[in-house]
């Protein structure tokens, strides 16, 4: 049997897990389909990368594909050798059977590179070492001389002024030769172990566990956790790993199979009983903490865009952008009106938004919020907005989160450990689903939007997006409304 030729990215996979490597290589027809969100991601991690090569002007892209690995070698050892290249970029290599492609292989002298990875995050990771190390391994393994390698990712501090995007500022790099250096003596071994695993007849025997989650969410998970129970530990939100490898050693994989006499937090003994039982938990307090609210009762939920690359004029990247809100308003005697606000045009929305916000929310009522995240959206507005700040701060006073009041005081078998608005809601009213809909949670939102001001956007296209966000985020408050409604009638 040929055995499939690893490349950095199968390198980290295998050391995530071996089983996830071998499906990667003999079986991706069981991977997952990548969902937009993801591919958003990969989409910006792909243009900061393009960014990135902006730093070392004058280089040579290797334009072969990976499908066309030998070639793209065979390219890059003739760029090599002109001198007057400063820098390659995407140079491929093939040694010890493991084929890489370097984001930017910087020319120091006639002998010497630097290695640059280009990340999308604010920060190193503790994973991207070994994919600086394993890329070190080659490079050296192909005769180089590595000077400095490293990983360059986003400044999360640096504040677009709207026209130009400063890159030296916007990208910093963090060196790590010392780190890939001190991994050297182990990544010869590391590549033997993966060589040897996919040259048996027989994937690895391995159980799905914490492991399938970090650094990432492996592709493959759907399929490996198919045959799960219903309420199978690793799925129970709030279950350490380290309760999850004692229970695996007792070959305990449902929550319902966890013996009386183990020993859980008050928490996880709740979520246990409840499932055993099959009955939802209500606390003597959950009446008296519905009804601390003062009406007219706001219901309010935000939606936004947080971009790796600024597009507005004094943002940062990954800076939280609120576009959208929605406020479902309970009055005193019990009528229910709903206000709602949308930025239609590709522009900064901040001022827009508070503006109508704070005239909608007025000065009177608590307002119901879902966690602490419009909290924190509004906290922002408050330091962009400073002549806002008084009134900003006021709303913040008036939150009440029902998140916090489910979370203390109530439980259902169905909410699998999670207290998430997604969670909640189908288990405490069963006839509100956000299945049928075309946005079913907030990151997807977060596209659809700027998708909607994309000039390249069909003017059909905008008002489906338009009337799809409204819903969404309608859909929000008034589950609010509703899991309030139906806990007061449990008690």
């Amino acid at each position: 049997m040929k055995i499939p030729m690893l490349s950095k990215s199968r390198f980290m996979a295998g050391l995530q897990c071996h089983l996830r490597l071998w499906y990667e290589c003999y079986n991706r027809d069981l991977m997952s389909e990548t969902d937009p969100v993801q591919q958003a991601m990969f989409d910006t991690g792909n243009e900061v990368g393009r960014l990135a090569t902006e730093l070392y002007p004058g280089g040579v892209r290797i334009e072969e594909d990976h499908f066309h690995h030998e070639d793209a070698v065979r390219s890059t050892l003739e760029v090599l050798k002109n001198r007057d290249v400063p820098a390659i970029y995407e140079a491929a290599f093939l040694e010890d059977g493991v084929r890489i492609r370097v984001d930017v292989l910087q020319r120091v002298n006639d002998k010497a590179w630097n290695l640059i990875e280009v990340k999308s995050s604010t920060k190193l990771k503790k994973e991207h070492i070994p994919d600086v190390a394993v890329q070190l391994h080659v490079l050296r393994s192909a005769g180089l001389s590595v000077n400095l390698a490293g990983v360059m990712h986003i400044n999360n501090q640096y504040v677009y002024d709207g026209s130009n995007l400063d890159l030296n500022s916007f990208l910093t790099f963090s060196d790590q030769t010392e780190e890939a250096l001190s991994q050297q003596g182990v990544i010869p071994s590391q590549v033997a172990v993966l060589k040897d695993m996919l040259g048996k007849n027989e994937p690895p025997n391995i159980i799905p566990s914490p492991h399938c989650k970090k650094p990432y969410l492996c592709s493959f998970w759907e399929h490996c956790t198919q045959a799960m129970p219903e309420y199978w530990v690793v799925n129970e939100k709030g279950v350490s790993a380290k309760i999850q490898e004692e229970l695996r050693a007792m070959g305990v994989e449902d929550i319902r199979d966890i013996p009386v006499d183990f020993t859980l937090t008050p928490i996880l003994q709740l979520m246990r009983d409840c499932v055993v039982n099959q009955k939802e938990y209500i606390a003597p307090q959950l009446g008296g903490e519905l009804m601390k609210v003062e009406h007219p009762i706001h219901f309010l939920d935000f939606e936004t865009i947080g971009l790796g690359i600024p597009k507005y004029a004094s943002t940062r990247p990954y800076e939280t952008i609120p576009f959208q809100w929605s406020n479902h308003i309970m009055h005193e005697n019990g009528n229910i009106e709903h206000q709602e606000y949308l930025c239609l045009e590709d522009k900064d929305p901040r001022e827009e938004f508070a503006e109508t916000l704070l005239r909608a929310l007025g000065e009177k009522g608590s307002i119901v919020v879902y966690t602490t995240y419009e909290k924190g959206v509004l906290q922002g507005l408050m330091e962009y907005l400073p002549h806002y700040r008084d009134r900003l701060l006021s709303v913040i006073e008036r939150l009440y989160d029902l998140h916090v009041v489910v979370k203390n005081h109530y439980y259902h078998p169905e909410f699998h450990g999670s207290f998430s608005l997604k969670a909640v809601l189908p288990a405490v009213v069963p006839e509100m689903q956000y299945d049928d809909m075309a946005i079913q949670e907030g990151q997807m939102a977060s596209l659809q939007y700027l998708r909607m001001i994309d000039p390249a956007t069909t003017p059909e296209d905008k008002e489906k997006i338009k009337n799809d966000l409204l819903e969404y985020c309608a859909q929000d408050t008034w589950a609010m409304v509703r899991i309030r409604e139906e806990l007061l009638k449990k008690i």
